[in-house]
């Protein structure tokens, strides 16, 4: 189940943007993001499984989604703000971003998984289906020798591989 037309591996954009249920998280209660007003700048992330972080500790929090987008979009990741605020829970690198090429990634499907520390002074646990970040998609911009040479480079770059991390150092 998925949001927007039907997508194969390596999606280019073509101008559609939405949410798909990564594989392996088939049939597995999870939920495709919604905004919960008309207002609302945010697709709200779930969890997908129940994750306990223990004080001072990072882990990583399984969505199973995976999401397209043209090719000169992002998906930015931010924690909600009452996790933040009443429970300490930070993103490990401030704001999470997805590229447009994550999708369909060989070794786990573009699958989007939130990296989280705690800050606070006690566990704490997100519960499976608890809203723990929001999604945005965002416009970005290349500077302009890039931009002419894009079309060409396509071509002969090779596709992403791996998750967190997999554009290298």
């Amino acid at each position: 189940m998925q949001q927007g037309a039907e997508q194969g591996a390596g999606y280019s954009g073509e101008g559609r943007r939405g949410f798909a249920i990564a594989k392996g998280w088939e049939g597995k209660g999870i939920r495709l993001p919604e905004r919960r007003t008309p207002g609302s700048a945010g697709y709200d992330l779930e969890a997908a499984e129940t994750v306990t972080i223990p004080p001072g500790e990072r882990a990583v929090i399984p969505t199973g989604l995976k999401a397209f987008m043209p090719e000169d979009e992002f998906l930015g990741i931010y924690i909600r703000s009452s996790l933040a605020f009443r429970h300490g829970l930070a993103l490990v690198n401030g704001v999470g971003i997805i590229d447009s090429d994550y999708y369909g990634n060989p070794e786990n499907d573009g699958h989007i998984m939130i990296g989280v520390v705690n800050t606070g002074k006690k566990a704490f646990t997100v519960q499976k289906g608890e809203r723990v970040a929001q999604a945005i998609f965002q416009p970005f911009r290349r500077v302009d020798a890039e931009a002419e040479l894009a079309a060409e480079k396509a071509s002969t770059l090779s596709r992403r591989q791996g998750g967190i991390g997999s554009t290298g150092r």
